[in-house]
């Protein structure tokens, strides 16, 4: 979907402080400080440089730090759970976890099948002659999860908020994005290299003649999707990505698509309106389409079916799949064992990815791994951080009156959302055996599409989660204005009841920050308290903001990862002045917790330095080449270098904790210094 994903967030906030040991510890990590890097010159180093030196990335991952250690610890609490669930499956909700995970395991199983269970829709493809058919298998196959030149999903109306929308958006490729496809670097021509080889043996292995042929013609189809879709930063822009259509005019502007196949196949025939969010792609697919050819499609459709399938097919197609999508792709030098991949696709594996039974785990995860009274605390802390966004946004500058009070009434409507759902999702009719994977697989994405799709004649649902409460993760959605923190990530060194408060106002109470800051970043920003995409702004107002902005697009775009490859910084706008602000709220948020006393000095650190130390600390990490080539082109986020230190050096209080002067690296004159919200 196209809603926001974004990073975590939650803490503790000022008055009351948090109730700690009488002696807290600092909650900071000496032991991955590097002292001959200077905080003044590289804060990320100086926090992490040690443990950068130290530290290999597991054989398994593209990369590693702070959340995917926690998402390791998640993932092995998860297993004991279904472990549990496989021996003893006491309820319905038991049942389904455990026959899910024994059908995945089930390697014998899956390897005497081989191809069978994919027999109807090779079939399918077999049989398809004219254009109506092949729009009716892609509608057909993308409610089982598989890739195809239309995107389609249920979600609210950007416009109006009370009520869900069908939207369709380009898709269609098997790289990562465009430029793997229209770049000529050498490492775009290698991951087009390793697509053709692919390609080819997933045929040979499928038993399927002319594998060579078809690759060239997929990675020509494919090519030529690319050439026609939209750069990850136009789709950031909320307001060009809503194109409300009568279906009429969706059929007039792209009539080589059979629309009302499609839609009727989709479940949702007969409907009357549609975001379309790229209509140019759909303006010109029809060129496209028509230039490949009936074989290219059929091949392309073969191709598509067994990449969706391969991780659940013979050991053979499972490693033809890793090699591609992992390798190739992210240099991860060797496969998950199978109960990682097991847990993963029972659980979900990482923010959005709900696998097949993520809330039914959330629900035993909770019982086990989140009191109720954490809850409680992290709601109170929130509220405090709210209000210290509220005293700042009163107090800025560069805002005028009224925007002011339009601003406060959206940071007053912003709801949040702590842990898990209190509604959680019924999922009993959805059929789960121990002896069918792709079965199940298939079932579950038909289940999950037919309760979005069944959405459409209800209100929206205000209690509906994005991400499970096992996710490392958090978010803010603009639709809902909401933000919200799962279960998991309230651990440290993002949260540490026993810790002292300044590193955890660093960590989680930054991150809380930077959530609500969602709301006002250059896209949040444009949807009012509702939820509404609605200007609330006076012209003046936005221009102000723009100008502060686009200071920070060029801050970011001069910083330079990899040799010749620097930072996308429109792309990344929206992270960027979410983490800047969210720094500036909680650094706010903490002084005001000290009240008059101003803190101590702990383990040889003054109660400002510890703050700073400790939001260096959470974005430890560190990341294989090709993974970082990856992260360039399609993460809205920095990595996490970049996050540690581009804030910091905007922050006059950074400057005054660690005596930042003119000469050290991360000195910028006070007028050059960006300070938005």
């Amino acid at each position: 979907m196209l809603r926001r994903m974004l990073l975590p967030a939650l803490l503790c906030l000022c008055a009351p402080a948090l109730a700690l040991a009488d002696e807290p510890h600092s909650g900071l990590d000496p032991d991955g400080f590097d002292k001959s890097v200077r905080a003044q010159d590289d804060l990320f180093l100086h926090v992490n440089g040690r443990w950068l030196m130290s530290t290999e990335i597991p054989s398994d991952k593209s990369n590693y730090g702070s959340f995917t250690r926690l998402d390791d610890e998640a993932r092995d609490n998860i297993r004991k759970i279904i472990e549990e669930a496989v021996a003893n499956p006491a309820d319905p909700i038991s049942r389904k976890v455990g026959d899910f995970y024994k059908s995945y395991m089930n390697e014998q199983l899956i390897e005497a099948r081989g191809l069978a269970p994919l027999k109807e829709q090779l079939t399918a493809i077999d049989e398809m002659s004219s254009p109506d058919q092949v729009t009716r298998f892609f509608a057909s196959a993308g409610i089982y999860g598989m890739t195809g030149p239309i995107g389609f999903y249920v979600g609210v109306d950007d416009k109006n908020s009370k009520r869900y929308l069908v939207h369709v958006v380009q898709s269609g490729l098997t790289l990562p994005d465009r430029d793997y496809y229209l770049g000529d670097r050498p490492d775009y021509r290698t991951a087009r290299e390793a697509l053709r080889t692919y390609i080819t043996r997933l045929f040979e292995l499928a038993d399927i003649s002319g594998g060579a042929t078809a690759a060239d013609q997929i990675l020509q189809l494919e090519t030529s999707l690319a050439e026609i879709q939209w750069s990850r930063t136009e789709l950031r822009d909320a307001e060009k990505r809503y194109n409300l259509m009568s279906a009429e005019k969706l059929a007039a502007i792209s009539p080589v698509i059979s629309w009302n196949v499609f839609m009727d196949v989709s479940g949702v025939s007969g409907v009357d309106e549609v975001n379309v969010v790229t209509p140019s792609y759909f303006e010109k697919f029809g060129g496209v389409a028509t230039a490949a050819g009936m074989e290219a499609w059929k091949a392309y459709a073969r191709f598509h079916l067994l990449d969706a399938a391969a991780p659940y097919l013979p050991k053979d197609f499972v490693d033809a799949h890793f090699e591609l999508h992992d390798k190739a792709v992210s240099g991860v030098p060797q496969q998950k064992p199978r109960w990682k991949k097991a847990v993963d696709a029972t659980s979900g594996a990482g923010a959005g990815d709900f696998g097949v039974l993520g809330e039914p785990l959330g629900q035993l995860y909770v019982r086990r791994h989140f009191p109720p009274e954490s809850r409680k605390r992290m709601i109170e802390l929130v509220g405090n951080l709210m209000k210290t966004y509220e005293q700042s946004i009163h107090g800025l500058k560069w805002m005028t009156a009224d925007t002011k009070q339009k601003a406060l009434e959206k940071l007053s409507k912003i709801t949040t959302k702590i842990g898990y759902p209190d509604v959680w999702r019924d999922f009993s009719d959805l059929q789960i055996t121990a002896d069918d994977l792709i079965g199940n697989i298939m079932r579950s994405r038909r289940f999950e599409h037919f309760r979005q799709v069944n959405r459409l004649k209800d209100a929206v649902d205000r209690n509906e989660w994005g991400m499970t409460p096992q996710t490392v993760n958090a978010y803010y959605n603009p639709s809902l204005n909401e933000i919200v923190f799962p279960a998991a990530i309230l651990q440290p060194p993002f949260f540490d009841a026993t810790a002292d408060d300044a590193v955890n106002y660093g960590g989680i109470g930054a991150v809380i920050g930077h959530e609500i800051s969602h709301g006002f970043d250059d896209e949040g920003s444009k949807y009012d308290g509702d939820g509404n995409l609605r200007n609330w702004w006076t012209e003046a107002d936005r221009k102000a903001f723009e100008e502060l902005t686009s200071r920070l697009v060029a801050q970011y775009e001069s910083y330079e990862p990899l040799p010749g490859r620097k930072l996308n910084g429109k792309l990344t706008l929206g992270e960027n002045i979410a983490d800047l602000s969210g720094m500036a709220i909680a650094y706010k948020a903490y002084m005001l917790s000290l009240g008059q006393n101003g803190g101590k000095t702990l383990d040889g650190y003054t109660p400002g330095q510890r703050f700073f130390l400790g939001w260096s600390q959470i974005w430890r990490r560190k990341y294989r080449d090709d993974e970082m080539v990856r992260r360039l082109l399609i993460d809205p986020h920095s990595p996490s270098a970049y996050r540690a230190n581009g804030p910091v050096s905007n922050l006059d209080a950074f400057y005054e904790a660690f005596a930042v002067k003119p000469g050290d690296r991360l000195y910028k004159a006070p007028a050059e210094r960006i300070q938005i919200w």
